[in-house]
């Protein structure tokens, strides 16, 4: 349902930029909703996993349409520049070669550049 947006005069410029900004106030409400109900679901889930370990029942909860599993998750730091330089200092002892090979990685990261519109309220 994607429609392409043409502006041939200024009318329609002037339609399309109150468009982006009721768009942009919606998805703000909706984000922020978004944000308060995952903060609410993690409260209930952390109540519920603290529940199902200190008590020691069964990991599968029975619920009207389905099962909820509470089940072990690993989650992986992020591949930082600060975390692979410390884990090649622990291989690499010369500190100038680690610097290098840190400043090798950031100069040859791509870069795209793109316009965008950038919204700021008073």
């Amino acid at each position: 349902m994607e429609q392409q947006i043409v502006t041939t005069d200024k009318e329609n410029l002037i339609k399309c930029i109150q468009n982006f900004v009721t768009i942009d106030d919606n998805l703000k409400l909706i984000n922020e909703k978004t944000k308060l109900l995952k903060e609410k679901k993690q409260k209930l889930s952390t109540v519920i996993c603290d529940y199902v370990e200190d008590n020691n029942i069964n990991k599968n909860i029975k619920i009207t349409d389905g099962v909820l599993k509470v089940s072990e998750k690993k989650e992986y730091t992020p591949l930082s520049y600060g975390y692979i330089e410390d884990c090649l200092s622990q291989i690499i002892q010369d500190e100038n070669k680690v610097s290098y090979i840190i400043q090798f990685l950031k100069d040859k990261r791509e870069i795209k550049t793109s316009l965008e519109i950038r919204r700021t309220k008073k």
